[in-house]
Formats: C-alpha cells, sequence, structure tokens
C-alpha cells in the first residue's frame, strides 16, 4: 500500500565545486570540500542567530540519485553483500534525502559556507536544523 504523497519546496541550494556525481565523495569527513548554502530570501530570517562555527544538520535533496534502487553493496564495493537502502547511506533510495553534519565557516547575508559536505552543486536543500548532540551524528 502505497502512502500519501507529500510536496517539498527547497528552502536553499547548494553551491559546490562538485559538479559530476562520481566525483562527490561518500562522505563529507572522508575530504569532501568546503560548499556555500544559498538560502532563498523569503526564508533567510530562519537564519537568525546561526553563527560561525555552529554545528548543523543539512537535509538535502539528492535530486540525481536513483529512486527505483531498493539494495546495493554498500560504499558501491561488489565484494560487499547486497544490502537494503534503508541499511545503508547510499543516495539512492525511495526517497533521495540527503543527510549532512556540517560546520558553519562563514555567514555573508543569506549565505552560509559549511563544510565539510559531499553534495553536488546545484543540489536542493530542504531544511537546516541545529546539531544538538554527538548523538546527531550519522
Amino acid at each position: 500500500m502505497m502512502a500519501n504523497s507529500y510536496t517539498l519546496h527547497p528552502i536553499g541550494v547548494i553551491r559546490s565545486d562538485l559538479t559530476e556525481l562520481e566525483a562527490a565523495l561518500r562522505q563529507g569527513y572522508e575530504g569532501a570540500p568546503d560548499a556555500w548554502i544559498e538560502v532563498f530570501p523569503p526564508f533567510e530570517q530562519a537564519l537568525h542567530r546561526i553563527v560561525a562555527g555552529d554545528e548543523l544538520i543539512i537535509l538535502t535533496w539528492l535530486h540525481r540519485s536513483a529512486r527505483d534502487v531498493l539494495q546495493v553493496h554498500p560504499r558501491g564495493e561488489i565484494e560487499n553483500p547486497l544490502t537494503g537502502v534503508f541499511a545503508t547511506r547510499s543516495p539512492a533510495r525511495p526517497n533521495p534525502i540527503g543527510l549532512h553534519r556540517v560546520t558553519v565557516l562563514e555567514i555573508n547575508g543569506n549565505r552560509l559556507k559549511v563544510g565539510p559536505i559531499e553534495a553536488i552543486d546545484g543540489t536542493p536543500v530542504i531544511d537546516i536544523k541545529a546539531a544538538l548532540s554527538p548523538l546527531d551524528d550519522s
């Protein structure tokens, strides 16, 4: 049985030197670059009290990921056993929501320089949340 449909509206976009999926690292901590998040003007006030040094959770819509893949070889390595995507961090999934823990490096108006983040240029940002504790890591 299929659940109801929901509509997400991006609140911003990633601006990164990463332009190809193949160039994106598996996880930010594996050497991903810093990037800018451009928050769209209607949502700029939601940045109030975010400062350089804050840790945030960025939720993205992995717009170029496969949505019909339900099993993968973890980390793309064929020697790893086939595993359901819900047991992995694969970007291929029914709802390709990316989860990125980042540090705010700089703020310029409605733009946040954050890092590290493995999202490619043009990736829609669907939400930004404060990282409250080490338990938020994933």
